[in-house]
């Protein structure tokens, strides 16, 4: 007898896994190409986050309108305004102006050309590298950059650490400013002119002589790489001015405090002692860490203090404050950093000192 084999039912066939991956795919990409639309909730709730906080303030300022217009009546809030309001409008225009010179020379002037124009010597291009810093604006901002672009395009770190120091400290929109800041003491321009050079040369020299090579990590890149020259130019000029224009804020509100708030017994005891009233400065300067083309405004309005140690409070500033010492350590390494930033201080100090019992 002959047996049928009957044949199984049929069967859909399973799509074999390549289609279904591409299927996915296919289905994904449109997806992804058809954004799913937002609710009006929360298309609202992003459009007017930031009105719905001003108009607040604003309801807020008007409620509190009475308590507000004592507070600012007060003796010690007018004298704080006073004082705050003047030391920002005297620095503002030298600020901006340094910002827009430091650009044009970060972005426009290469890197090679101080690399030419430097003595081959390195114990000779120290000096003139310091002298470089104090004929070419610039702000500290800036100066860390192209001390960077000098190191990588072969010029000795010792005269580009020089020319760090230097240009910020000494630079001309800075002594102009410091000229406008103290026109009855003339012998503040010179005597910051003196020391900031000699602190910049003296940590050059230092450098060249103790200084490792792998203590200092050159920096990889160029600061406006990729960047176009008026985009770099713009760049730069709208960073530093916030930037600095932030500092420059806030160290007006500290001296208008040290003004208006704090006790002046208090005030009299620190200036009336001269190593604590050059140190209360030059720590003063480093936490501040103020734009250099406004810090003379900050330091006239100290005028409990003497005139030295309103030199250690200039001379310090420009070299080495927070900002300073974050953006060494970014450039050149945080072992550089923690080496040079006491170094400098120290340095800064003893010779704002001496300059200021010779010259003041």
């Amino acid at each position: 007898m002959a047996i049928t084999e009957e044949a199984p039912p049929a069967a859909t066939e399973p799509t074999p896994p390549a289609q279904n991956e591409q299927t996915e795919q296919t289905e994904q990409k449109t997806d992804q190409r058809t954004p799913k639309p937002k609710g009006d909730d929360e298309e609202q709730a992003r459009h007017l986050n930031s009105p719905l906080l001003l108009t607040m303030l604003l309801l807020l300022t008007l409620l509190l309108q009475g308590p507000l217009r004592g507070a600012l009546a007060s003796p010690v809030m007018q004298s704080w305004m006073t004082v705050f309001v003047a030391v920002t409008v005297q620095a503002l225009p030298f600020l901006v102006l340094g910002v827009l010179l430091s650009a044009a020379i970060a972005v426009f002037v290469p890197a090679s050309f101080f690399a030419r124009a430097l003595p081959k010597n390195p114990a000779l291009a120290v000096p003139v590298a310091g002298v470089a810093g104090a004929v070419l604006p610039g702000c500290e901002c800036a100066s860390v950059p192209v001390a960077g672009a000098l190191v990588r395009r072969g010029v000795t770190p010792a005269a580009a650490l020089a020319f760090l120091l230097s240009a910020p400290a000494i630079n001309p929109v800075v002594l102009t400013a410091t000229a406008v800041a103290f026109p009855r003491n003339p012998e503040m321009v010179l005597g910051r002119l003196v020391a900031g050079l000699l602190v910049a040369c003296a940590m050059g020299w230092l450098w060249l002589r103790l200084g490792r090579a792998d203590w200092l990590r050159p920096p990889a890149r160029a600061s406006y790489e990729g960047r176009g020259r008026g985009a770099a130019f713009w760049g730069s000029v709208r960073h530093d001015v916030m930037h600095a224009g932030g500092f420059l804020v806030v160290g007006a509100m500290a001296a208008a405090t040290l003004k208006a708030v704090v006790p002046q017994e208090w005030l009299r005891a620190a200036a009336g002692n001269p190593v604590v009233s050059v140190l209360a400065l030059a720590v003063l300067a480093v936490l501040l860490s103020i734009c250099s083309e406004a810090d003379a405004f900050v330091a006239a309005s100290l005028s409990q203090f003497s005139l030295t140690a309103r030199l250690a409070f200039l001379t310090v500033g420009p070299m080495i404050d927070l900002k300073l010492f974050a953006m060494q350590a970014g450039t050149f390494g945080r072992g550089f950093a923690l080496r040079f930033a006491p170094a400098t201080f120290a340095l800064a100090v003893l010779v704002a000192v001496l300059t200021g019992a010779v010259l003041l």
